[in-house]
């Protein structure tokens, strides 16, 4: 690997992810181009945060040893240094001279992430639901809800698949057995667990909040 980051010839299989003898072989100069090596590196904040630390521990210049508990974006502050400490040796260090880290996600980005790509986790729902010919809505409210129960749990955006079919499992199996549904509203208030959604049935589209039913509290 060394030597593929500094630039050298190698044999690489043509048409095939294993090297074998019955595989045609080509030659690649790895010279000029670009690697990008990238991780999740676990618990390397708390060898940031030790070194970030051991600077100040008594006096008037102290800082809390709990300063940097709640920052997010604790590995912006990486150093070569700390990412040694975590294991990788300097050889492979001295060939990545540039780090760089992915500011942590905020509630407005996972908002936007539940909402706006081309196969956003709602519009999978909205189109189950579709197929019934049930439409489904969901209020600014309750993807804010949504994301920030994700930021709860620290895990990214994987959290809000999880989060999203907690909610719905119910809606997914009970609406479609009522024929009379036309459109089903996600509140914040049912994302947090304080009421249900609202449910508009087929030709009253229109009318007043009171004319329109609601499902279980969740």
């Amino acid at each position: 690997m060394l030597k593929l980051l500094e630039g050298a010839e190698v044999e690489v299989p043509v048409g095939a992810s294993s090297k074998n003898a019955m595989v045609p072989m080509t030659t690649i100069n790895t010279k000029d181009i670009l690697f990008i090596c990238g991780g999740a590196f676990p618990d390397l904040d708390e060898i940031i945060k030790e070194r970030l630390n051991k600077a100040a521990s008594i006096g008037f210049q102290a800082d809390l040893k709990d300063k940097y508990d709640k920052e997010e974006n604790l590995l912006s502050q990486v150093a070569v240094e700390d990412i040694r400490k975590f294991g990788m040796i300097p050889e492979f260090i001295g060939r990545l001279p540039i780090l760089f880290s992915l500011e942590a996600l905020t509630e407005d980005m996972l908002v936007r992430i539940l909402a706006e790509p081309k196969n956003a986790i709602i519009k999978q729902y909205q189109k189950l639901l579709d197929y019934d010919e049930v439409k489904l809505e969901f209020e600014q409210e309750a993807l804010h809800a949504i994301a920030k129960k994700a930021k709860e749990k620290k895990v990214g955006a994987r959290a809000l698949r999880a989060i999203l079919e907690e909610f719905m499992l119910d809606i997914m199996y009970e609406i479609p057995k009522d024929d009379n549904i036309g459109i089903v509203t996600i509140t914040g208030d049912y994302v947090e667990g304080k009421g249900g959604p609202v449910i508009t049935m087929r030709g009253v589209q229109g009318l007043p909040e009171h004319a329109r039913g609601s499902f279980g509290a969740g």
